[in-house]
């Protein structure tokens, strides 16, 4: 059995190591180390073999191409397959150096897999691993030509049609007539002529190459700073976009700008500022259960006044759960947890000025169900053709007040929109991404549940997995700076605060 194929310096150091059995690194690092000291120079061998395994080797130049194989392998068999990964390098590296090997390592891992199955030789030559690298396919060559054949078909029938139904129009104008009906529209000669254009310049429309108006620039001497400039680009690209008939969701930018303004910093910030900020990483199964809750939080520092360096902040620790707490190195610990003050171990040195200073971070990892700060419970259930699917939420933790909450349920493709029933809120359809996502402003203790009612061809499993986000202003576990007070004279200072709830993945599966 071949362990594994490597490709290493005089030295023994490992540049690239393919292990085709179940090996730990330390243990092949540790062979490759071995190997050059065991190695007579002053005999002909490409081989040398210690008590458990067997190396054997070809130089090639500053390098060595090295197998390690039991000692019950078969040695003409190893010898004919260290020749082939000896001429599988040069394909891949146009110099034999260590720069150029570490450069293209994946090439190589991936040829070696070719040569060497589980162990085992496969029967290959050196152009079948080529090509199997490569992945060339005769067939999908032949597909792609006939598709883009078929789609040159259709371009080429459709402005036929379109020439045809423009002439008809004409004529019909020409003598006075009603137009010809298309399907059934059209009531009067206007309407079915209005008709006919509508759909001859769609067609014809369709066919030019559309250019995004970014790439166009003006001929005109342009200057350095252009305010506005970028929206109207964006406006105009939007605006081309709904004439020619895509559906715009315009609430996407309401979105961001509503974030914006939850998150948005204090106005008054003060010389001594902190930022409280938690992210939420949470995984609930379908029915029921919290598979796994992270939640990270952090105070940032940012002193903007040499007057105020020398400070402590007094932290309130109202937390119920069994949070990690951890300060900063540099932070004084047996102050901290005597006091619950944050202060430098050398009280003489100052916090650092004009820069976010990380002084105390907290964790909470947990598969208890009772801390899911939002619960989300979906319930799809087929009826006939169609599966109807309802959704509603309940807020556990009932001090949070969720802005922005956006519940995004995927929807099977090709069954058009859903059928709304009952809702609270608002909610968007995302075709083109086959989402329903259900919009909920606030969610408090006086919104704390709600529900959502629909229905759409399709499965159970089409509905999962949900996905949860939304930002607030209030954290999840009740740590806060009260009062902030200079280290001489123990005088209060004043001082802003500015608390982040995040979310980094929210979903049920």
């Amino acid at each position: 059995v071949l362990l594994a194929a490597a490709v290493c310096t005089k030295a023994g150091k490992a540049i690239v190591s393919r292990q085709f059995v179940e090996m730990t690194r330390t243990r092949i690092e540790g062979l490759l180390a071995a190997f050059p000291k065991l190695m007579n120079t002053g005999k002909q061998h490409t081989f040398v073999e210690t008590e458990s395994v067997r190396y054997v080797y070809q130089p090639m130049e500053k390098l060595y191409m090295v197998l390690i194989t039991t000692k019950n392998s078969n040695i003409l068999e190893d010898l004919e397959t260290l020749r082939l990964f000896s001429r599988v390098i040069p394909e891949y590296c146009r110099a034999l150096e260590e720069n150029e090997i570490s450069e293209h390592c994946f090439d190589l891992i991936f040829a070696f897999d070719e040569i060497v199955a589980l162990g085992y030789r496969e029967n290959v030559n050196l152009a079948q691993i080529r090509t199997f690298t490569e992945m060339d396919s005769h067939e999908e060559k032949v597909f792609r030509a006939v598709r883009e054949t078929q789609e040159r078909e259709a371009k080429a029938e459709m402005r036929r049609k379109a020439k045809e139904l423009q002439q008809a129009r004409r004529d019909a104008e020409r003598q006075g007539k009603k137009a010809p009906g298309f399907g059934g529209f059209g009531s009067s000669a206007v309407s079915g002529g209005t008709t006919a254009a509508m759909i001859t310049e769609t067609i014809i429309e369709t066919d030019k190459p559309k250019v995004a108006p970014a790439a166009a620039r003006p001929s005109g001497p342009s200057k350095a700073l252009k305010l506005g400039t970028k929206g109207k680009e964006v406006d105009n690209f939007v605006d081309k976009l709904k004439l020619e008939g895509e559906n715009i969701m315009t609430s996407v930018g309401k979105h961001s700008t509503e974030a914006a303004k939850v998150l948005a910093p204090p106005v008054n910030t003060e010389s001594v500022h902190m930022k409280i900020e938690e992210k939420i990483s949470l995984t609930c199964g379908r029915d029921g259960g919290l598979q796994n809750m992270e939640l990270h939080g952090m105070i940032m520092l940012h002193i903007s006044d040499e007057k105020f360096a020398r400070i402590r902040l007094h932290v309130e620790n109202d937390d119920k759960r069994g949070v990690q707490l951890q300060t900063h190195p540099n932070v004084d610990k047996k102050l901290f947890t005597a006091e619950s003050l944050i202060g430098l171990k050398n009280p003489e040195k100052s916090f650092p000025i004009n820069s976010d200073v990380g002084v105390l971070k907290w964790r909470l990892q947990t598969t208890e169900e009772s801390f899911i700060p939002l619960t989300i419970n979906c319930w799809p259930s087929e009826s006939g053709n169609n599966c109807d699917v309802n959704i509603e939420y309940e807020l556990q933790e009932e001090s949070l007040e969720l802005n922005d909450v956006i519940i995004t349920i995927p929807l099977p493709s090709g069954v058009g929109a859903p059928v709304i029933g009952e809702i609270d809120g608002e909610y968007r359809h995302d075709s083109r991404r086959n989402l329903l996502e259900w919009c909920l402003p606030v969610i408090d203790a006086k919104n704390k549940s709600g529900s959502l009612e629909f229905s759409i061809a399709g499965q159970p499993n089409d509905f999962f997995p949900v996905h949860v986000s939304f930002v607030s202003k209030k954290n999840y576990c009740n740590i806060q700076v009260s009062k902030v007070s200079q280290v001489d004279g123990n005088s209060h200072v004043r001082f802003s605060t500015e608390t982040t709830f995040l979310v980094d993945k929210y979903e049920i599966l």
